[in-house]
């Protein structure tokens, strides 16, 4: 197969030279020129084939020199041998096509397709990113016209063979199917779920009997729970038109009454439980009462009222109960990264109150990554001023390099940063709702963004004739001339771990936090610095590092450089009070050997533990880590990472690198307090029967399970781009999270698959009939899966794997039916679709039989 396919008239006339074009003459090229990419075959020997091409079908022809053209590429790239055009990796994932000297130019009205290799499988559309653009000589870039978008099959030709959707020879997972997903769906059944808190309580009695709530009611509320009462007070108005008002416990009430109290009373008659967070919510006639053993408690029992409460026949209903409750985990967290993309102050206390209501506590924030610093940083202007945009700029001076479908210019998606203020109102608004925000500062690998714009810094103070402030903060070594590649494809963002004065950096930018928390009347009690992914072979050759290791008893060589960032950074927190946080490969020298715990001065040092492919060894850290002295939470890959896809198909957004799908029903399924039962399939489909004979070796027991503080969801935002797409990723998984780290569910401890099932279809039918409809009235988006269908003998059959929703089919793709019952169809395809209220999912074609 030639490698390089030209589909050109063999005459050329004469091209214009590149000098010689205006602005808008590359505009118009750039206007009119198709780039698309297409998977030709993953499964190809001796390496996979992607596509790249070229449709020109504006008024100019493409010179044949002193052009490139930029993409974005989440794999490593090179052009297939024999080409007149070359793939460069510039940095990360931008690459750009230069032409050779062989190269004869793209006539008007010609194409050209590139071939070339990724450095692995690309089986779904987001593997893909938008806004590529052509540079021609000093003219400003532009950006290809059909690829300036957010629907990815604009210039990404359709994933539909098998060579392109399979991984590899062994890959087991199919695309789903709406006949797959109808067999899946057969097994649930909408249930009445008005009694189904999400999450579910420990204790829970209800009776028949509904209590009307009208304004005749009144709230009043102890002291130290004045938020809580006035919180219920604003939901009760803002979701049900109820106006009641609040008064402190003291004042006396003639009439129906709610109490919000905190602290010991006698206000109920069951006990509240002694554990921190507990709530007792009674539920009467006339009397309703919230008690938390503290404020937080207080406020989880005012959620559990609000859940129970419904609009029906035009009133505020909910059913007589009594329920004791407590959680099940300390650690009830939700990771956000808004390093690789930003998406404004809005969604982030969108977040913060949907983690409140379903009585998540820890919010932790990726402030920091190689594609962008978010947060101002007073004294560093260059961290957010560079930092935090993306660009085209080679040299760095002005902006980051672009990256992850940004785009040339500063206008680009995933741009943006919280100034001081936005950063105070966000702590004091999770402070309120009882919930801790952690904030992460990646090093010192992840740092680029950090590296470059001190860089910037340095330079600048330079310039000005002050060399002592230039090098106050610089964080990278000119001398180092070390070689690495980072699984991301950076070659230069790990942070100079030999420099002092990287901990004068690190120093900085905590006693900047400490002011900020101090600013919104918080305490910041634990600092995540991240540590993950170091590139290997990053200061090998710098020679400030040769120099520590000459003078520096106990740091040798390079393998000690890790253990001795983490002990200064460790020493810093502990000096300002704080805890330490970090990834779990921050905290090992390898996948069995942890850092010496005794080396590390803080009270705390917390691993968020997250890889746990099964079939690599290495789901066993977590007890490594416990076992040694740290305490973990539990951030497994495979179920709790967010950013994968909802299930196995080419149009779901997301990396799939743990697992090829992350559904709810998994999310659902997590058991945190046996972290081998989760156990199920390897990355290519094999059921895991054995983990231990996978492994090949054994698999160390819990021996500190008081060292599991609890778990984490994350969600990675390198294909997320807007705010409604992290929304489309996050929810409703997230509500599956918040189920498992506060209530463990009786089915657990054996682990059976029947409890699980009559459990898990309660808790789909109260999302549908009461959380989904609430979190879109918060103006929310959220992800409902393609409905299930088959087609016997002309009549179409639909179920929903959320039953409840409103399932519609079309012919035409414009009149849309709503299903109610089967019902005969023509000849011809149909094409199905999910809604409930304005959300609609992904339509569907069902071939036609």
């Amino acid at each position: 197969m030639r490698r390089l396919l030209l589909t050109i008239a063999a005459c050329w006339p004469a091209l214009t030279l590149a000098t010689e074009w205006s602005q808008q003459q590359l505009a118009d090229f750039a206007d009119h020129t198709e780039l698309t990419f297409e998977v030709v075959d993953n499964l190809a020997e001796p390496g996979r084939v992607m596509r790249l091409s070229l449709d020109n079908q504006s008024e100019h022809a493409l010179p044949a020199q002193g052009w490139a053209l930029y993409f974005h590429a989440v794999r490593l790239v090179e052009a297939r041998p024999d080409a007149d055009l070359r793939i460069e990796h510039v940095q990360g994932d931008l690459h750009r096509l230069v032409p050779s000297e062989a190269f004869a130019g793209l006539a008007e009205g010609k194409q050209l397709q590139v071939e070339f290799t990724p450095s692995a499988h690309m089986v779904t559309y987001s593997d893909f990113m938008p806004r590529a653009f052509v540079v021609l000589a000093d003219l400003e870039p532009e950006v290809f016209a059909n690829t300036d978008t957010e629907r990815l099959t604009d210039y990404v030709a359709p994933i539909t063979e098998t060579e392109q959707l399979r991984r590899n020879d062994d890959d087991q997972y199919s695309i789903v199917s709406p006949e797959q997903r109808y067999q899946w769906a057969a097994n649930l059944a909408e249930v009445s779920a008005q009694t189904r808190l999400i999450p579910a309580p420990a204790q829970a009695k209800f009776r028949r009997a509904e209590v009307v709530l009208d304004e005749q009611w009144q709230i009043r509320y102890s002291g130290g729970a004045r938020f809580e009462a006035t919180y219920l007070q604003e939901r009760l108005a803002a979701d049900f038109a109820l106006e009641l008002s609040a008064e402190p416990d003291h004042i006396s009430v003639d009439g129906p009454v709610i109490y919000v109290l905190a602290g010991n009373t006698d206000a109920v008659d069951a006990e509240v439980p002694a554990t921190a967070e507990s709530y007792v919510l009674e539920v009467d006639k006339d009397r309703i009462a919230v008690v938390g053993r503290d404020v937080a408690g207080a406020f989880y029992g005012v959620q559990s009222l609000l859940g129970l409460t419904v609009n029906a026949d035009n009133s505020a209903q909910l059913p007589r109960a009594s329920i004791t409750d407590s959680p099940r985990a300390h650690w009830r967290g939700m990771h956000y990264d808004m390093g690789r993309n930003f998406h404004g102050k809005e969604v982030t206390l969108r977040l913060i109150e949907q983690m409140a209501r379903y009585k998540l506590n820890k919010l932790h924030l990726h402030l920091t990554e190689d594609e962008g610093w978010r947060l101002q940083i007073p004294g560093l202007p260059e961290l957010t001023d560079i930092g935090a945009k993306r660009c085209f700029d080679l040299a760095e001076s002005e902006c980051l390099m672009t990256q992850l479908g940004t785009g040339p210019f500063a206008s680009g998606s995933g741009n943006g940063y919280y100034t001081v203020d936005d950063f105070v109102e966000i702590l004091q608004f999770a402070a309120e709702r009882h919930i801790t925000v952690i904030p992460e500062i990646d090093m010192p690998g992840h740092a680029r963004a950090a590296v470059k714009s001190m860089d910037a810094r340095y330079q600048r103070l330079m310039q000005a004739g002050q060399p002592e402030a230039a090098e106050q903060y610089l964080l990278s070594d000119p001398q180092d001339t070390s070689e690495y590649i980072t699984v991301q494809s950076y070659t230069d963002n790990s942070i100079n771990v030999c420099r002092e004065s990287t901990y004068h950096f690190v120093d900085k930018v905590i006693y900047e936090l400490q002011q900020m928390y101090r600013q919104a009347g918080v305490k910041l009690d634990t600092f995540h610095m991240g540590g993950d992914e170091v590139g290997a072979g990053s200061w090998t050759e710098s020679p400030l590092c040769d120099e520590l290791f000459a003078k520096t008893l106990g740091v040798s060589g390079p393998a000690d450089l890790k253990p001795y960032f983490v002990s200064r950074v460790s020493a810093i927190a502990e000096q300002r009070g704080l805890d330490l946080m970090g990834w779990e490969d921050g905290l090992m020298y390898d996948q069995k050997n942890t850092f010496n715990r005794d080396q590390f001065v803080n009270d705390k040092v917390i691993a968020n533990v997250w890889d746990n492919i099964w079939e690599w060894g290495v789901a066993d850290r977590a007890h490594r880590l416990a076992n040694a002295g740290y305490q973990v939470v539990l951030s497994h890959g495979t179920h709790l990472y967010f950013d994968h896809p909802h299930e196995v198909h080419p149009q779901e957004r997301g990396y799939y690198w743990a697992a090829r799908y992350t559904d709810l029903a998994k999310v659902f399924s997590y058991m945190p307090d046996d972290v081998y039962a989760n156990a199920d399939f390897t990355r290519n489909g094999v059921a895991i029967d054995n983990l231990e004979a996978l492994v090949g070796r054994p698999l160390p027991a819990l021996e500190k399970p008081e060292n599991v503080l609890g778990i984490q969801g994350q969600v990675w935002s390198e294909t997320i781009r807007t705010a409604q797409q992290l929304e489309q990723m996050i929810y409703p998984r997230m509500f599956a999270l918040a189920e498992r780290a506060w209530h463990k569910a009786s089915w657990e401890d054996s682990n059976s698959a029947a409890g699980r099932l009559a459990d898990y279809q309660r808790f789909v039918s109260a999302l549908v009939q009461r959380e989904l409809p609430r979190l879109q009235a918060q103006g929310a988006a959220f992800y409902l899966p393609p409905p299930g269908a088959k087609l016997d003998s002309g009549r179409l059959t639909m179920n929903s794997l959320y039953p409840g929703v409103t399932l519609e089919y079309s012919q035409d793709g414009e009149q849309w039916l709503t299903y109610q019952d089967a019902v005969a169809i023509g000849d011809g395809k149909v094409l199905l679709r999910a809604r409930l209220g304005d959300v609609i999912s992904r339509t569907e074609m069902l071939p036609a039989r």
